[in-house]
């Protein structure tokens, strides 16, 4: 279920409820069932915000590779997607959607050529396997770019999917095996 799915049935939910308390207060007001009901409205904003935020990726500091700029790259990495996965949680309207998405791939695209530049000035053995990961995860991304384009929203979740699996996978695995060839070369 969608969180605009789950708005809408928090939206009801809480409508009966309250009509439920007025009535019972209509009774009485010592109706020990609308004071459970106000209880019960009472708890629902605190259930909703758990469930909340779960599709969001927290930064960790397992996922440092050690090297600042880099870090603070993959931070914002993180940030741009748990804004393009509010998007599609939320259905935001598509502009919104697309710019999450552009502004994405976008600073995916000068993160990673800031990454290879890093790599290729400070002679990285593996670049050039490094680089055809980065090309591969590019050409993947731009193929889902066109698939939204084509079908809109519902192609998003693929988009989000992907995305958050790919990254983690990335600077936990690939990202950290040029880490030590950095940090002999001096770069922190």
């Amino acid at each position: 279920m969608n969180n605009r799915t789950k708005s809408l049935l928090y939206a009801a939910v809480i409508g009966l409820i309250i009509v439920a308390i007025f009535l019972g207060f209509l009774s009485s007001l010592t109706n020990p069932i609308s004071w459970i009901l106000i209880a019960v409205l009472i708890m629902i904003p605190l259930i909703n915000k758990k469930s909340e935020g779960k599709n969001q990726i927290e930064w960790k500091e397992e996922y440092s590779v050690g090297i600042k700029h880099i870090d603070q790259d993959h931070q914002k990495l993180i940030t741009l997607l748990n804004q393009f996965s509010i998007a599609y949680d939320y259905a935001m309207s598509e502009t919104f959607e697309k710019e999450a998405l552009d502004e994405l791939v976008s600073y995916t695209k000068y993160h990673f050529e800031r990454e290879e530049k890093l790599m290729s000035e400070n002679n990285y053995p593996d670049f050039d396997a490094h680089k055809v990961q980065h090309e591969k995860m590019i050409a993947e991304v731009e193929s889902f770019v066109s698939l939204y384009q084509e079908k809109g929203h519902d192609s998003l979740n693929e988009i989000v999917d992907f995305l958050k699996g790919w990254l983690i996978n990335h600077i936990n695995g690939t990202d950290k095996q040029y880490t030590e060839h950095l940090h002999q070369r001096g770069i922190n």
